[in-house]
């Protein structure tokens, strides 16, 4: 079996069981014999368990299988909560073989332009895990091109762009890898601050702008279908739902409102209110009236 075919029937597995919760081998078997996945095979036991070790190593997915009722299940659902590097792995490759499977559909599924910059993330990965800098030719909109020699620390995807958190020496600064012209690993090495974890970095903003504004407790009143689009896809993890009626819904965020979280509040037009603070809510209408000077 090619490598591809192997890795798509594990994705096929972890999103069966993802779907129908438990399922017997028997259970599986039948959906795999009626799905195009299984190629005319069987799915046997010996075969299944060497998908389960795949899945583990692949997706950190840890299968189990009940005593009583000898179905199959996902013990650890929670390996692909938002932004995890298992979760993404586990859309990207979904995609990727509902895809392959539909060649003869291109015309009818269409998908968003990836901009440029991912040639580079090969190399930038590597000097991550190596823990060497990088030398990079980088140019801002408007501004020259030029050199900079920066520690890579980690990457994020944000809005359809990767972007790089990286240290200059002074302070961490954050790349556009869509704005890179060349990345070069050197040989000179770094370390990272003791028990930094990128995760933590972030965890106090939204997007990847961070600097210095201060921490908020943010309330805003979602009205319309906002409340639908805000509870199935959290603008954040301090995200709480604190009272619904027949006018709005009111949601908190304990967060740094930078410029990339009030435009992703503007970005729901007149379904989003900020109620407070009062900074807040000024700044919100300081950008509202600035926009409609354009028109």
């Amino acid at each position: 079996m090619k490598p591809s075919r192997f890795y798509q029937h594990c994705v096929w597995i972890v999103n069966t069981l993802r779907q129908h919760k438990k399922l017997t081998l028997a259970q599986l078997d039948e959906l795999w014999q009626n799905d195009l996945a299984s190629d005319g095979n069987k799915l046997d036991r010996n075969t299944f368990r060497r998908h389960l070790d795949a899945i583990l190593n692949m997706f950190g997915a840890i299968i189990e299988c009940e005593e009583k009722t000898h179905k199959y299940y996902i013990a650890n659902p929670e390996v692909w909560r938002d932004g995890t590097i298992e979760g993404w792995m586990l859309s990207t490759l979904t995609v990727s073989t509902v895809l392959t499977d539909s060649l003869s559909l291109r015309d009818y599924i269409l998908l968003e332009n990836v901009p440029a910059g991912q040639e580079f993330l090969q190399t930038i990965i590597l000097a991550i895990k190596t823990r060497h800098r990088i030398k990079i030719r980088y140019q801002k909109f408007g501004f020259e091109a030029n050199e900079k020699l920066i520690a890579p620390y980690a990457l994020k995807l944000f809005h359809q762009r990767w972007y790089l958190l990286s240290h200059t020496g002074n302070h961490f600064a954050t790349y556009s890898l869509d704005r890179m012209l060349k990345v070069q690993i050197t040989d000179d090495p770094f370390e990272l601050p003791e028990g930094f974890k990128p995760e933590s970095y972030f965890t106090e903003y939204f997007g990847v702008l961070t600097d210095e504004t201060p921490m908020a407790h943010v309330v805003v009143h979602a009205y319309g279908k906002t409340p639908n689009y805000l509870r199935t896809l959290p603008l954040h993890h301090s995200q709480r739902e604190l009272e619904s009626n027949d006018e709005y819904t009111e949601f908190s965020f304990d967060i740094r409102p930078t410029y990339d979280f009030l435009s992703q509040l503007l970005s729901h037009g007149d379904g989003i209110e900020v109620v407070s603070p009062d900074d807040v809510r000024e700044k919100m209408k300081q950008k509202i009236i600035e926009n409609l000077k354009r028109y």
